[in-house]
């Protein structure tokens, strides 16, 4: 994954402030996943596709998945959430063009 001086800073500035944080067990991030999204948003995302799943219309999401696309360089970023009934935030996996990010590339 292409991650140059300035890209992605976004999102490691979520995880330099406690705001996303790794979980090695699970490959994945544990993020509130509005931040997530507005992350990738000012990395220059567009939103293209937002779903949500929801066991009932009065209950928050259990889940969902967000893809924009960088229309100057034509990538494409994903996150995928799952909320387990344990945890205060979500499980998010997030994709950038095909890379998983695990916020070890800087």
């Amino acid at each position: 994954m292409r991650d140059t001086a300035g890209d992605l800073q976004h999102l490691h500035a979520l995880c330099e402030h406690g705001r996303m944080n790794w979980s090695e067990p699970e490959h994945a991030w544990t993020a509130k996943p509005l931040d997530v999204v507005e992350a990738l948003t000012h990395e220059g995302f567009a939103e293209y596709k937002r779903e949500e799943t929801r066991s009932r219309r009065d209950r928050p999401p259990t889940g969902g998945v967000w893809q924009g696309l960088n229309s100057e360089t034509g990538a494409v970023a994903s996150a995928i959430w799952v909320r387990r009934a344990s945890d205060t935030d979500p499980m998010v996996f997030i994709d950038i063009d095909g890379e998983p990010f695990d916020g070890s590339l800087r």
